[in-house]
């Protein structure tokens, strides 16, 4: 007897529906087709000791199983349930009369009891597009997946509660989220405050700049200048995530595997510090069994580089594409992906190997070819893709013990949902462009064109840090998104003189 179950695989961030056909025949033989791996083909042992601790003997004929389409290979233990469902359908031990209309996954144990999967809101979102009528699938999964709304989503402990629903025998309750309700609750919720932070008042202005219009910054500072906490505090002042930015980075952290139990939307935007020993793969994604990298698992967040010269140099390198694309196209023999990485860059570093080079108090113990050659560990490309570089001071004592509040996150993060509001209005029929940073040569044009006064100050700023074209792009930028924290509709010479002010590091002579 013929049945078919459905299952899906996860390519990228997106999901395609599997088709699991069972024939039942004369014989003892157990054929699996279809381009499995190891994973999938040890699921006969899983599934046959499923059964048998909870009641079912496994068929005792031949049965093949064909998993199409078969050109694209099937990773991982979540087919198992739909294989077991599958081959007692073809074997009349359960009733195929409702197959049709749900899709199936999930990891048995030995026990028939089911483990979470990878992609389930992938799945769930591609079950819907199919026109499927339920989505039955790990219990840890389900909250996950009810976000998804038109799809009655059930969440599952053990086999027996799948064989019995479809046997008649047992109703299972779907799964409700109050989507907007739990996302609009969970987007205050930070750890870190600017108002925690003593002084330093121009740096938390650089990262307000950086935060209206989603610009890469790096911090250049002696130890213990507060560059790591000032980062950490970053996510509390940009604009919340829409609904529409929370799927997409759901979507790409239930791929990965990063969403906890009984997980929904992710409501924050995402922040993410991977230690300087990260491999290039770890970085941009991919390996033998592909999954998105940090860039992005930063997707619509902050990827923030701590140390920055500490990483290795080609993992650096290959920020270069992604940060001017805001995707990741990866391409092996097996498979070709394309994971999306749109994220703001944010580094830190010390200015020399010892850390006080230009330090107000401390004297440095670097010679000058030191200091050049550390920084010299961040090759110039990538230092001009980034649009602002601030040199950090440390904060004097009477700073530190001052009992006055500093200006709170939510205070600035007002003021750049402002600037965001602006820039989503000037770029409505621009589709794909939502902020500043992300504007090419023709919207410099149409947008950030400086007066006469501002081009002769950008002209001799040019000249004298000895600029390059993309350097001057990014200048443009930022000035833009300075006139839009101010309102204003033009760009003045006064906000290009503080755009040039965040490019410390094209300063001559910087570096001895």
């Amino acid at each position: 007897m013929l049945v078919k179950v459905y299952g899906a695989a996860v390519q990228g961030i997106d999901a395609t529906i599997v088709t699991i056909e069972v024939n039942s025949s004369r014989g003892i033989k157990f054929f699996l087709v279809g381009l499995p791996d190891s994973a999938v083909k040890e699921s006969h042992e899983r599934i046959i000791s499923a059964l048998q601790v909870n009641g079912y003997k496994f068929p005792t004929c031949q049965i093949v199983v064909n998993m199409a389409p078969a050109n694209i290979r099937k990773e991982g233990s979540s087919y198992d349930l739909p294989l077991a469902i599958g081959i007692l359908a073809a074997t009349k031990i359960v009733s195929e009369e409702k197959l049709s209309r749900y899709l199936i996954i999930g990891e048995l144990s030995l026990d028939g009891s089911l483990q979470p999967v990878k992609g389930a809101l992938s799945i769930a979102i591609s079950a819907r597009a199919q026109g499927f009528e339920g989505f039955i699938l790990p219990k840890q999964n389900a909250r996950e997946a009810a976000v998804v709304n038109n799809l009655n989503v059930y969440g599952v402990e053990n086999i027996k509660e799948v064989i019995e629903f479809f046997n008649n025998e047992r109703t299972l309750e779907p799964t409700i989220v109050n989507t907007r309700e739990e996302f609009y609750e969970s987007q205050s919720n930070f750890p870190y405050d600017f108002a925690d932070v003593k002084g330093q008042e121009s740096v938390k202005r650089a990262l307000e700049v950086a935060a209206a219009g989603s610009h890469n910054l790096i911090m250049i500072g002696s130890p213990g200048s507060g560059k790591s906490m000032m980062a950490k505090c970053l996510p509390g002042i940009l604009p919340p995530l829409s609904l529409g930015e929370s799927l997409e980075t759901t979507k790409i952290h239930s791929v990965a595997g990063k969403l906890g139990k009984d997980s929904s939307l992710i409501a924050i935007r995402p922040f993410r510090s991977p230690h300087h020993t990260i491999s290039q793969v770890a970085m941009v994604g991919g390996g033998a069994n592909p999954q998105p990298g940090e860039i992005s698992l930063a997707h619509n967040g902050v990827l923030f580089l701590d140390e920055l010269p500490e990483f290795n140099r080609s993992v650096l390198e290959v920020l270069r594409q992604p940060l001017e694309d805001r995707n990741i196209s990866i391409s092996r023999a097996k498979y070709s992906l394309q994971y999306p990485a749109s994220f703001m860059l944010v580094a830190s570093m010390n200015p020399c190997p010892c850390g006080y080079y230009n330090h107000p108090t401390r004297a440095c113990v670097c010679n000058p070819g030191q200091v050049q050659r550390y920084l010299n560990r961040i090759s110039g490309p990538l230092l001009d893709r980034i649009d602002l570089q601030i040199e950090i001071v440390p904060v004097p004592f009477e700073k530190i013990a001052e009992q006055r509040q500093a200006e709170s996150s939510a205070t600035i993060r007002e003021r750049v949902i402002n600037a965001r509001k602006i820039q989503a209005q000037r770029f409505a029929n621009h589709p794909g462009i939502y902020c500043n940073a992300q504007m090419e040569a023709k919207l410099l044009h149409l947008y950030a064109q400086p007066d006469e006064q501002g081009l002769k100050l950008l002209r001799a700023a040019m000249t004298r840090l000895n600029l390059s074209a993309r350097a001057y792009d990014r200048i443009l930028k930022v000035a833009r998104t300075i006139a839009d924290l101010d309102s204003s509709e033009h760009i003045t010479s006064t906000h290009l003189a503080e755009a040039i002010s965040y490019r410390n590091l094209d300063r001559e002579g910087w570096a001895g």
